[in-house]
């Protein structure tokens, strides 16, 4: 069988007669722009990287009213429970904190303790006494004891424990929603933001966002997946997280850009948009006229275009992957087998794999014998499909979709 054609899959007509001209698509990835349309209408572009000003400040409103109260007889109980040297440290933590000085990344270090009923007396001081703060347990300096870390709950953070706990009951929840428990009623649970990517597929880039942020890709959602070859923007929600932590990124970030921020009740699940915008250049462009260009320009943007799928959805090899899909569909077992491992005269992985030989002569053996158990044993592990196929016992076809 050769290469699929165009007709081959429905692909019968253009829109107009006229000549057409020929060019070069999506030479550079900057070539191919593209800009998501939301359900109202809206082009989605990046035009803001900042955070915004005001849930900055009511995190601040939200310490200082914290911190806003006398800490000493708190501290004096803790004296007689953890000691003078691991009370003055909680004494100076708060002090600097209240003095604007301290960030959420910092945190003290309790005096090394071997004793695990001690410690979680103190995990325990700071959870009904100190909420301000949340505490782990880390590694002390030799093999015995252990060390109790104080840091500042920023809303974002939460306990070892608490998280495993999380873990455990998020199921199948759509987004990752660990250490939520402290996030404010008046701000929406979801953060949207305007994702911007250079050359970059959409999982690419939250796969490394979510690395940074240190959670899962599944924390974030989106209306459709875009181009990798390309420079999109498109919307991204993500379950509980600051902006201001997103907007920190932007200066370690490489080819992504992230902002227009703000908070919302609900997060993006595919298909919430009407389409995406394309800025499309066309390079080393050849028509017998001018005019050729300039008429079927015009009856494009009079008329459209008929938006077919491309042949790059029905497969790159001598055997179309639709032929194959519909063998499956009609319980073909056999016929479905066939297609997947008999000889294809003109596949492209016979002109470009090292091991073309080899697999032509397995595919032959498979052909003349049809021994599935011993062609399945010579295929190299590069052919994924090939090797997905298993025979029963019975000597009945069957196959394992992956």
């Amino acid at each position: 069988m050769t290469s699929v054609e165009e007709s081959d899959v429905g692909i019968l007509c253009y829109i107009s007669h006229l000549p057409g001209f020929r060019g070069i698509l999506k030479q550079r990835y900057s070539d191919f722009i593209v800009n998501e349309v939301d359900l109202d209408g809206n082009v989605v572009h990046l035009t803001s990287l900042e955070a915004p000003s005001e849930i900055a400040d009511e995190k601040k409103e939200r310490l200082v009213d914290l911190l806003d109260k006398d800490y000493s007889p708190i501290i004096e109980s803790f004296r007689a429970l953890a000691g003078e040297s691991d009370a003055e440290k909680l004494k100076d933590f708060i002090n600097q904190i209240a003095s604007g000085v301290n960030n959420h990344d910092e945190f003290i270090l309790l005096s090394p303790c071997s004793d695990k009923s001690h410690r979680a007396a103190v995990h325990n001081f700071f959870k009904e006494r100190l909420k301000l703060f949340v505490t782990d347990t880390i590694d002390g300096p030799d093999s015995v004891s252990k060390s109790v870390r104080v840091r500042l709950n920023s809303g974002s953070h939460s306990g070892s424990r608490r998280n495993s706990k999380k873990r455990k009951e998020r199921g199948d929840k759509p987004y990752d929603s660990r250490g939520s428990d402290n996030w404010p009623e008046n701000i929406g649970k979801f953060l949207r933001f305007h994702l911007y990517k250079e050359n970059k597929d959409t999982q690419e880039a939250l796969g490394l966002l979510g690395k940074m942020l240190g959670i899962q890709p599944r924390s974030f959602g989106f209306a459709g997946t875009k181009d990798k070859r390309s420079v999109s923007t498109q919307r991204v929600t993500v379950f509980k997280q600051r902006a201001s932590r997103l907007a920190a990124l932007n200066e370690k970030l490489i080819g992504i850009k992230v902002g227009n921020f703000c908070h919302v009740n609900d997060g993006l699940v595919l298909g919430q948009l009407q389409g995406n915008r394309f800025t499309i250049t066309l390079r080393s462009v050849g028509a017998e006229t001018e005019d050729i260009v300039k008429a079927s320009a015009t009856a494009l943007g009079r008329n459209g275009f008929i938006n077919y799928f491309g042949l790059q959805r029905f497969g790159s090899s001598s055997i179309p992957t639709h032929l194959i899909g519909a063998a499956l569909l009609r319980g073909e077992w056999k016929a479905a087998v066939s297609l997947i491992l008999d000889p294809r005269e003109g596949d492209i992985l016979f002109h470009f794999c090292s091991h073309k030989d080899v697999t032509r002569k397995i595919r032959e053996y498979f052909k003349e014998s049809g021994d599935i158990e011993g062609t399945l044993r010579q295929l190299p592990r590069h052919l994924v499909a090939e090797r997905a196929i298993r025979s029963s016992s019975s000597e009945k076809f069957t196959l394992t979709l992956r």
